[in-house]
């Protein structure tokens, strides 16, 4: 058997889908869908799904669950371009990044490079370089 992921659907506030919508599309991920309170953005064979919560419980990514989206980048230019991006609409970077991970890289000219930030939903979410350090 072969299979791969499909989709994530989270939870969130109706306010909030032009937030995700904005993010994600400046990401390069394609709506296929928005409607009835839903949004659906797709990359590749994956796609990432935004609906109505149904109650008012906070997301805690340190509890038992999902933790953090991850989301790759071509380059670490990338993931500069995205902290510009989040200083432009007021989303801090946290746990002090955007910064090199050695501990994650894989050996010598590697790198791991990062950016992590929450959504307005307290979801976590990393965009992330890895491949040969770029000066």
């Amino acid at each position: 058997m072969k299979t791969h992921l499909g989709h994530l659907l989270f939870s969130i506030a109706a306010g909030n889908l032009a937030f995700y919508r904005d993010l994600l599309g400046f990401l390069g991920w394609d709506v296929i869908y928005e409607g009835d309170g839903m949004l659906g953005v797709g990359s590749g064979e994956t796609s990432l799904w935004f609906g109505p919560k149904t109650k008012d419980d906070a997301n805690d990514y340190d509890a038992a669950g999902l933790n953090h989206v991850g989301i790759s980048a071509e380059t670490q230019a990338d993931v500069d371009a995205t902290v510009t991006y989040l200083k432009a609409n007021g989303v801090a970077a946290l746990f002090e990044t955007p910064r090199h991970r050695p501990e994650f890289s894989s050996g010598d000219g590697q790198t791991y490079y990062q950016v992590m930030f929450e959504s307005p939903d307290r979801i976590l979410f990393e965009v992330v370089y890895t491949g040969p350090k770029q000066d």
